[in-house]
């Protein structure tokens, strides 16, 4: 398998993140890293749990970002340093739990098959949304259909954070250009990557305690209509094929 990290931002997740770690580590990947990105927000033990398991398992490195700008910023760092230390395939996805580390083999699968990038969907055949209240679902899903009629994509579900790339998709990208500092990144990472050879699998999520507030919603729709004008600024060079 080619060097892939997971790249996970991860704020207070003290209680579940020892038992993420150890279900992605025991994964039967001998080159597999996961690479946590935690911040200030983080008030609990969970960077010291990072950090225990890492001075155990080089397959797995602290990122501290302490210019960070929410878990977005998080993200992109994430894949700046994933990108630095020579991944050649790179995940993302949540720490919370609310993602199955039991899932990655098919993003892996799908990625070795020469695809550009895996999106994750909770909407197609196969996948599921747990736990979380109904109208979770109803914005998620009403997200996925505007931003599919005004952008002209046509994936099933273009909320989800779970996913994977080669690594020239994230390389022909300007990181530091996205517009989204919230839950409308993406849906402005997939509308960016839709020329590419992309699919989607099922996964299925879980709910976790964390609030949607209505100025995100507000937001996400102020940015929807301002896509495609900003993606010149975001895609260098995009072809057909990255891999």
């Amino acid at each position: 398998m080619k060097k892939t990290i997971i790249v996970m931002p991860v704020a207070n997740e003290e209680a579940t993140m020892a038992q993420v770690m150890e279900e992605i580590l025991s994964l039967p990947y001998d080159n597999l890293f996961l690479y946590p990105v935690i911040d200030s927000f983080s008030k609990d033990r969970t960077e010291q749990i990072i950090r225990d398991r890492a001075a155990q398992d080089d397959r797995v490195k602290c990122i501290f970002y302490k210019e960070s700008k929410g878990v977005i910023s998080c993200y992109l760092e994430g894949f700046r340093q994933a990108l630095l230390d020579g991944a050649e395939q790179i995940l993302e996805m949540d720490g919370g739990g609310s993602h199955k580390p039991s899932e990655i083999p098919q993003f892996l699968e799908k990625l070795e098959e020469g695809y550009d990038c895996v999106w994750g969907s909770r909407f197609m055949k196969g996948g599921s949304m747990r736990e979380q209240p109904i109208y979770r679902r109803v914005l998620s899903q009403g997200g996925t259909f505007l931003a599919n009629f005004v952008l002209g994509t046509r994936l099933k579900d273009m909320t989800s954070g779970f996913e994977g790339f080669q690594r020239g998709v994230l390389e022909r990208m300007d990181l530091d250009a996205f517009l989204s500092t919230g839950h409308m990144y993406q849906t402005e990472m997939r509308f960016y990557c839709r020329s590419l050879r992309t699919i989607e699998v099922p996964i299925h999520y879980v709910g976790t305690a964390s609030s949607l507030k209505g100025s995100s919603v507000t937001e996400a729709l102020r940015l929807l209509f301002q896509l495609k004008k900003h993606e010149r600024y975001v895609n260098k060079s995009f072809d057909r094929a990255i891999g």
